[in-house]
């Protein structure tokens, strides 16, 4: 059952949300780079020592779980002085306020002076019982500017009472380092000088700086617009770049998506950089939309013609119709100026926008402000991500191929007819499944119930990967993982584009095995012999063919796809205690290694996908795919969904022998 927010969460989750609505208002341009530059944080750059001198805890950098932190008596006495770890909310408008913004539009605007200028004669007595019955019209015009403000409003606070319901941005609690224990506290009681422990799937609750980690990588897009996940290191002696653009922070409200770290809280709720960043922009104001600049302008327009007609109709009642009978040209005068007023317009726009809004609450799509329904039809191109919105972001091995021959984890109609069944005891499959095994950064919430039954906390590549090792193992995963512990590693970046671990595996060379596995191209330059029916064999131009053919396969299907690789370390320069390696000397071997396979997975496209995309295309709507995967699997994956139906430029290249430059738009 969902718990009830506390009022502070409600608060916190509502500052959040003011704060990211101005992000998404003004866009990341200068104003926001001027103010990243203003943003007070400089623990960044402080060696670890002075960090800890400063700040009064205790931390060891060798093993940051053996740190001490700070104590119970010492943090609750800094909650006390510091207070709580939350952002204090914008002022609100009040409801009152919120109302009258709803009903000062344009057009309601002109609506009001119109029925001002009907009324002001009956107010003043002109022509008091002829136009006695226009009372009727000025007050009809006023409800309708009301009303219509009436909907825009009950609309706005709706939405606002939902997104106030919201989780809040900060966790409810957190790991924490006190008295030299690991315990769970609530973020709101973090405080400066505390070590927190993170990991993937965690949402930062503070500003950290970090002092140590393995693989940690942070999700920043929320703040700095990167869309790739930023790696984050412990630095000695500090960092010299600006604190967005340092390796060694870590942010309130980011996610971690990769790894585990333990940071030092260095600043807390409003002076942490999402704090600051929301009390730099917290005096900007929104811009129009679309729809309202539309109306502001046909407002314009109308009222021009329409004073331009009025102004014209009483020269000529004045001195021909009504010759010089100034009450009765006046009133004519008016009652053309307000012919010209479109008095439905407003309320019809209101209405159907109401209508919009509800059809999309029906899909689970929240509305706030009902000239956001006219902005999103206005789109043209709709740029999406792959990975967990066009796909499922559930990978699955679907292929493996070991140097000489392709195999099928799951057989289909769709594989070739010389793809074989998949069987661990072919040539360098079990290879494989001890890569996929044993190089691997994946974590289990749970260890007591059988493998099937666990959920994997890991990048999808890499827990489908486990998934298959784990089928394969048939319930001895964790056996697996015990007989054979890791010696050393090197997790993935995206620099090097692979990941190495060094395992306890006993061979006829000696006792520890390097297992490499990451992009194809980069692992094959690392090799230089291939396993060739259990034997190894020195790659040739033979071979590189076969691997380009088998590449190609896996990718022009849409699959993700990992090489692997392998070295046997030789007993004699290397014994079974050895621990001397290092990644700093990169003592380890990179180089002269033996290919293994390729394992490809598939990310299946999502229900609906191609139908939506379908709609998309019939209103006018182009759609891309934004991804980092190889040309041939984006274009597979596109195929899948409907995203492509014809040739593109490089496939009509291909076809006609042009050059893809000589290729024209109108073509494909």
């Amino acid at each position: 059952m969902r718990r009830e927010l506390t009022k502070e969460e409600r608060e916190l989750a509502q500052a959040g949300y003011d704060h990211l609505e101005r992000t998404e208002t003004h866009g990341t341009g200068k104003e926001d780079e001027k103010d990243m530059d203003k943003v007070d944080i400089q623990e960044h750059s402080l060696r670890f020592d002075e960090l800890e001198k400063v700040l009064l805890t205790s931390i060891v950098t060798k093993d940051p779980g053996a740190s001490h932190g700070l104590d119970e008596k010492e943090a609750a006495a800094r909650l006390a002085t510091d207070g709580r770890n939350v952002l204090t909310p914008p002022k609100k408008k009040s409801a009152l306020r919120k109302y009258f913004d709803c009903l000062l539009t344009m057009f309601n605007i002109l609506l009001c002076i119109h029925a001002s200028l009907v009324l002001e004669y009956v107010v003043l007595g002109i022509q008091f019982h002829q136009n006695f019955q226009n009372t009727y019209l000025g007050g009809i015009l006023i409800a309708v500017a009301f009303l219509n403000a009436f909907i825009e409003f009950y609309q706005l606070q709706k939405a606002d009472a939902i997104l106030a319901s919201f989780l809040a941005m900060i966790p409810p609690s957190c790991r924490v380092v006190r008295d030299g224990r690991l315990m769970s506290v609530p973020a709101a009681d973090l405080v400066k000088g505390d070590v927190v422990f993170i990991r993937m799937g965690d949402k930062t609750p503070a500003d950290l700086v970090i002092f140590g980690a393995t693989d940690l990588k942070v999700d920043n897009s929320s703040l700095t617009g990167e869309s790739e996940a930023q790696e984050r290191r412990p630095l000695p002696d500090g960092s010299p770049s600006r604190p967005v653009e340092a390796e060694n922070l870590v942010f309130n409200s980011t996610l971690v998506v990769s790894g585990e770290g333990y940071g030092i809280v260095v600043r807390t709720g409003d002076n942490t950089l999402i704090g600051q960043i929301a009390r730099l922009t917290g005096s900007e104001g929104g811009i129009n939309s679309p729809l309202s600049t539309e109306i502001a302008h046909f407002v314009v327009i109308i009222s021009t013609i329409a004073i331009g007609f009025a102004l014209v109709f009483f020269g000529i009642g004045i001195g021909t119709v009504y010759k010089g009978n100034v009450g009765t040209t006046l009133t004519f005068a008016v009652s053309v100026l307000v012919a010209f007023v479109p008095e439905g317009l407003p309320s019809v726009v209101t209405l159907l926008l109401s209508i919009a809004a509800k059809r999309m609450a029906q899909q689970n799509v929240l509305v706030k402000d009902l000239q956001g329904v006219e902005t999103l039809g206005a789109l043209t191109l709709l740029a999406t991500d792959k990975t967990g919105t066009l796909t499922r972001n559930q990978m699955t091995v679907t292929n493996l191929w070991n140097g000489t021959r392709m195999t099928s984890a799951f057989q289909s109609n769709n594989d070739a007819q010389e793809t074989e069944s998949f069987s661990i005891s072919a040539p360098g499959m079990s290879e494989m499944v001890d890569i996929c095994a044993l190089n691997s950064k994946i974590k289990f919430d749970k260890s007591d119930v059988p493998f099937e039954q666990r959920e994997i906390l890991g990048d999808a590549t890499e827990t489908g990967l486990a998934r298959f090792a784990g089928r394969q193992l048939v319930g001895e995963y964790d056996a697996h993982h015990k007989k054979h512990p890791k010696v050393f590693e090197v997790p993935f970046n995206s620099t090097n584009k692979w990941a190495l671990v060094i395992v306890k595996k006993t061979h006829s060379e000696g006792y520890l095995t390097t297992y490499l596995k990451g992009a194809p191209e980069r692992v094959l330059a690392k090799c230089t012999h291939y396993l060739n029916e259990g034997r190894k064999t020195p790659i040739d131009d033979a071979f590189r063919a076969s691997f380009d053919d088998a590449y190609t396969y896996m990718a022009s299907r849409g699959h993700r796809v990992i090489a692997c690789a392998q070295y046997l370390l030789p007993g004699h320069e290397y014994p079974e205690d050895f621990t001397g390696f290092s990644r700093s000397q990169v003592n380890y071997p990179t180089e002269g290694l033996t290919f293994v396979g390729l394992v490809s997975l598939e990310d299946p496209p999502k229900h609906g996908v191609r139908e939506a995309i379908g709609t998309l295309r019939l209103a006018g709507i182009k759609v891309m795919m934004v991804t980092g995967d190889h040309p041939k699997t984006a274009e597979a994956i596109a195929r899948k969904i409907n995203l492509i139906l014809g040739d593109t430029k490089e496939t009509l290249a291909e076809k006609t022998g042009r050059p893809i430059a000589e290729i024209y738009d109108d073509e494909v």
